[in-house]
């Protein structure tokens, strides 16, 4: 039997959500998310940015800095939708059954938006905010509602972009 060199679903799919992420215009962080069906289909994809219609180059990208604290207003918070709420708004599938492959763990509102749309499995790159009350309160819904997370362990490539002419 010929033996492939090829990455596997995890692998690529994972990609996808990283791939994503470089669509985002926020200079802090940037979150792709990718959703697939248990057959291996991409159902939908999504990055953190402005809602459709918000012209982004007129709200703040500013996040919390405790040396120069902003009113929430003047943040990008009360703004910006997260990758996997854009994932999950942006389909046109039942994600019942889905799993969702993002590059950072859902927060609690994205967590309640994953829930909600049937998604049972996340697979997360990073874990950069595990301690924080909003990331413990989607944990414990996670954990409530039965649904897997997993850490990604595997490889993932490097992307490079050339300018040939």
């Amino acid at each position: 039997m010929k033996k492939f060199d090829n990455i596997s679903w995890e692998e690529y799919f994972m990609s996808i959500a990283l791939l994503s992420s470089l669509r985002s215009k926020d200079p802090h962080t940037k979150v792709g998310a990718c959703i697939v069906s248990q057959d291996h289909k991409v159902l939908s994809l999504g990055y953190n940015g402005m809602p459709i219609g918000v012209d982004d180059t007129q709200i703040p990208w500013d996040g919390f800095n405790p040396e120069n604290p902003l009113p929430e207003l003047e943040t990008k918070y009360p703004y910006v939708c997260h990758a996997e709420l854009n994932a999950i708004l942006n389909s046109n599938h039942d994600l019942h059954g889905a799993t969702v492959y993002v590059t950072l763990f859902p927060c609690n509102e994205c967590t309640k938006a994953i829930i909600q749309s049937g998604i049972k499995e996340i697979i997360y790159l990073s874990d950069k905010y595990h301690d924080k009350d909003e990331e413990i309160a989607a944990r414990k819904m996670l954990d409530m509602a039965g649904i897997k997370y997993t850490q990604y362990q595997g490889k993932l490539p490097e992307i490079t972009f050339k300018n040939e002419k």
